[in-house]
């Protein structure tokens, strides 16, 4: 059963992780979620995940605003691939995190997803470990295919009913 490290630098990012969480347990993904900080708690951070390998997970999701250090300070203290979601706060809207966390140095790599986007944080993993596990694949594919028809019976509605009335019951 694959494994995922959700890693926060504070109790207040919590509910910026909502949409991941969610998405993993749709997928019955195994998880678990951790406060860690990079400049708080360096020790601690650094220890879990120079252990995260021998603890069983296989990828690490850190969510981090501001200066954001702490998807990077993962990856610098595992081999397992580390997506870090840049997180706005409320001094900012979160694109001092997105470019703290993408411009990493070259052998440190962090994939990231767009700011607040904790889902494509999960979908990456989801993906990721498909490569180990087909049923997750499956699963995937199925999620895919339930979107895409959807969005196809959205349209449909749009079209049969126009834009205004369509807009206006959207309210």
């Amino acid at each position: 059963m694959p494994k995922i490290a959700v890693i926060l630098g504070s109790d207040s990012d919590l509910p910026k992780i909502k949409d991941c969480v969610s998405f993993l347990q749709e997928v019955k993904i195994d998880f678990e979620v951790n406060i860690l900080s990079a400049h708080r708690l360096p020790d601690e951070t650094a220890s879990f995940c120079k252990n995260a390998k021998a603890n069983g997970f296989e990828i690490i999701i850190a969510a981090a605003g501001l200066a954001a250090h702490l998807p990077g300070v993962c990856a610098s203290h595992t081999d397992l691939p580390v997506i870090g979601i840049p997180l706005t706060s409320k001094d900012s809207d979160g694109k001092d995190a997105l470019l703290s966390i993408v411009q990493m140095p070259p052998g440190v790599p962090v994939a990231t997803v767009g700011i607040n986007n904790s889902k494509n944080a999960a979908v990456l993993a989801a993906k990721i470990l498909a490569l180990k596990y087909p049923d997750l694949s499956d699963k995937l594919k199925n999620i895919k295919d339930k979107n895409i028809q959807t969005l196809k019976e959205k349209n449909r509605i749009l079209k049969e009913k126009g834009l205004e009335r369509y807009l206006e019951e959207k309210k």
